[in-house]
């Protein structure tokens, strides 16, 4: 697997995964339907897009940059999504990993991410395994399709205590 930063022309090939992760009500707040152009501003307009490919086919895309501006800068956060047919293979986590490693050589102190679905269990066991907590949970904050009103987790990463990006015991051979 490669991970690689976006451009302009891999866009005709992130949109699907965009749009089907979206579409599946179960992990994005966005709403559905976006156009093309609209979810283009929305994902290629951050400060970095990654992109995981697999023999050269896309299969996983991630945002990243400062979780908030100013003096909330020193705190990371990112998005991720997986093509649905490349979800399991590891994608999520060399995606988790390189982007860990990326705010650490980049010198965030740490990294939050703001809205992770309660109910999204394979990524809530994704982050935990990466060293992230839940610090704080909103009740109801996700209309989930099936479940209806969930919580959404904040969970947290300190970059300043010393730990190495990948934890004892996990995997980074796909990154």
């Amino acid at each position: 697997m490669d991970i690689r930063d976006a451009v302009p022309t891999d866009w005709p090939s992130i949109y699907p995964i965009f749009a089907a992760v979206v579409a599946t009500g179960q992990s994005y707040a966005y709403p559905p339907g976006l156009s093309s152009d609209a979810a283009r501003l929305l994902w290629l307009g951050q400060e970095r897009t990654v992109v995981a490919e697999i023999d050269g086919r896309i299969v996983g895309t991630a945002i990243m940059g400062p979780n908030r501006p100013g003096r909330g800068s020193h705190i990371a956060t990112a998005s991720f999504m997986v093509a649905p047919d490349a979800q399991g293979q590891g994608v999520g986590r060399a995606l988790g990993i390189h982007m860990v490693d990326w705010a650490m050589t980049r010198g965030y102190r740490g990294i939050q991410f703001n809205a992770v679905v309660e109910t999204n269990e394979p990524a809530v066991r994704l982050w935990r395994s990466l060293g992230f907590d839940v610090i704080g949970t909103v009740p109801g904050a996700f209309e989930h399709p099936e479940q209806g009103f969930v919580g959404l987790h904040i969970m947290f990463r300190s970059l300043t205590d010393g730990e190495p990006a990948v934890p004892d015991g996990v995997s980074a051979e796909l990154q």
